[in-house]
């Protein structure tokens, strides 16, 4: 059968109600509005896809806060930005060799702009570090501007295809307007400075940076997990060693388990994913609200954990960006987080061992974390051996915190040599907050109104997908904490985790048909809605691939490289 056949079956044995279910994710306001803005990027010229071989881009951009000194942090950081109030402008200085930008993304090569964070200095004074953008390189030549030593800093291990650059500013000026002032800025009448209302307010814009990634994060790993899910349905190999004689067909990929224990997961922790981004934007925004007024400081004891608190092992532990690469990879956003995640550890551990000694001393706010340390301290001499897979992942939190709180206080361990301890410590809690919100999202009064019970069912198969698999990954803390016995996590290995395989398998393409990614978007022949995957390779590979427009002289001793090049022939084509 035909891809597209093989896909046609695939939906037609599964009852899911794509559209209830899109709804409930998305709601049909985000969708409608998706569609039009799709309807108006299919339109337009500029953003015509098969234009990408010969298109281009007239400014190209980056992030330039590392420095080979400074990194995260970011006070630390040497490069300048003096306020000139004789003609307004700002000059953009790096004073030594360890103020250089270092290893940006897109800065060698390719970017002809740079937001640089920068010192700001007015009337020798340091207001801090803030965003200025700099125009690096020749919109005409791509040539360095004049004081501006910018290029790529050479061969970097796993991710070699990225241009990562250096950047030297010697007294470079940009005008009052490129400082990014939207919460802090210079008056350029009066040469002042002019502090942002509420500085939580400024933090709080990178935390609703950091909760978008997660948010995003889902969003790309869906993109994956869709491309994977439809070409596994379509490709197959090999004949089943169980089939009877009469079975001459190959299998599809889909079917077997290791592609199953793989794949599904990542299914299962994209809606994961989904429902605890939700959940992050509306406590920051619930946050930002209290800051507003000058209540509920991110510092407070008396608080919920902040979605900055939330992140750091979420995204990264979240299964998907390890495995995800098998799906089509995502270097470039590991290289980008790696750095953000093992300082952000720190600060939810922090926030752990504090809420901790509330509970110890009596004065806990009532929050979700202190219920769950009230709890424990109240068995931890009894022990527990959860069925209730949520409160095992709470039991776990809590073994782990007061170990840490042991070392640290009891023990008089440094920071520094608990620093691991704190990583293990923000994961399992990151990965309990994931399920608790997932089953939270599952028990609200909503989705019973929105779904039907057989769509809620299979979510909640997905939920016990996620968490179970989780918990085998992790078999370690959750024994070691007696939140599980053996027994349990040797029945979750080899009977539920497999049963639910089984389950989830003939509703996986509906599934991620649910998310209504557009080909568009895809932009795959692998991930094609219709199926039709080897057609569209072709397609791309003989009438799209601008080399084939090219005729190349092979032999060494021939004096022309191109015989023949028909490239603008072969544009008009496209």
């Amino acid at each position: 059968p035909e891809g597209s056949d093989l896909l046609q079956r695939e939906r037609a044995q599964s009852n899911l109600p794509l559209e209830k279910l899109s709804d409930f994710l998305f709601t049909k306001e985000v969708l409608d509005r998706q569609d039009r803005i799709l309807s108006i990027l299919t339109s337009e010229k500029v953003f015509d896809k098969s234009q990408n071989y010969f298109n281009g881009r007239e400014y190209f951009d980056c992030y330039a806060q590392t420095e080979p000194g400074h990194g995260s942090n970011v006070r630390g950081l040497e490069t300048t930005a003096t306020w000139n109030p004789d003609d307004k402008t700002f000059t953009i200085h790096s004073p030594t060799l360890t103020a250089a930008e270092w290893w940006i993304g897109s800065l060698g090569r390719t970017a002809n702009h740079a937001l640089v964070m920068a010192q700001l200095i007015i009337q020798g004074k340091s207001c801090g570090p803030h965003p200025f953008v700099v125009q690096v390189r020749d919109l005409k030549t791509h040539e360095p501007l004049e004081n501006v030593h910018v290029g790529d800093i050479g061969p970097k291990f796993g991710y070699n295809t990225m241009d990562n650059g250096f950047l030297l500013l010697n007294q470079v000026k940009v005008p009052h307007v490129n400082m990014l002032a939207k919460f802090s800025s210079v008056d350029p009448n009066t040469n002042k400075y002019v502090k942002p209302a509420s500085a939580p307010l400024v933090y709080g814009t990178l935390t609703w940076v950091r909760t978008t990634i997660v948010l995003q994060s889902g969003s790309v790993l869906a993109r994956g997990v869709t491309i994977t899910t439809r070409y596994a349905a379509v490709r197959r190999q090999f004949q089943d060693r169980d089939a009877e004689e009469w079975e001459t067909g190959e299998n599809q990929v889909l079917n077997y388990t290791m592609v199953q224990i793989r794949l599904l997961p990542l299914l299962a922790a994209i809606f994961a994913l989904h429902f605890t981004a939700r959940g992050m934007m509306e406590l920051y925004q619930e946050n930002q609200k209290k800051m507003a007024s000058d209540a509920g400081k991110l510092a407070s004891k008396n608080r919920s954990p902040s979605p900055e608190e939330l992140f750091p092992s979420t995204v990264w532990r979240l299964e998907g960006f390890g495995k995800h690469d098998r799906c089509g990879g995502t270097r470039g956003l590991q290289k980008s987080l790696h750095r953000v995640m093992y300082m952000l550890t720190q600060q939810v551990a922090r926030y752990l061992l504090e809420s901790a000694r509330a509970v110890l001393k009596g004065v806990a706010s009532d929050n979700d974390t202190s219920t769950i340390f009230k709890h424990f301290l109240e068995r931890r001499d009894m022990g527990a051996a959860f069925d209730d897979i949520e409160a095992a992942f709470a039991w776990r939190i809590s073994f782990l915190t007061f170990e840490a709180l042991k070392h640290r206080e009891g023990e008089k361990g440094s920071w520094n040599s608990l620093l691991v301890d704190f990583w293990r410590l923000s994961t399992a809690h990151s990965q309990y907050l994931v399920v608790r919100t997932f089953h939270e999202a599952l028990q609200s009064k909503s989705i019973s109104s929105e779904l039907d019970p057989g769509t809620i069912y299979l979510l909640r198969k997905l939920f016990r997908l996620y968490a179970r698999h989780t918990l085998e990954r992790q078999t370690s803390e959750f024994s070691s904490s007696s939140a599980v016995t053996i027994r349990q996590i040797q029945l979750a290995r080899t009977k539920a985790v497999m049963r639910l395989l089984e389950e989830i398998r003939p509703h996986a393409v509906r599934l991620v048909d649910a998310w209504r990614i557009p080909d568009w978007q895809l932009d795959s022949s692998l991930g094609r809605y219709d199926g039709r995957v080897y057609e569209d390779l072709f397609r791309r590979a003989s009438e799209l691939n601008p080399l084939n427009a090219l005729t190349v002289d092979p032999y060494p001793d021939s004096e022309v490289l191109i015989k023949k090049d028909e490239r603008e022939r072969f544009k008009g084509k496209l």
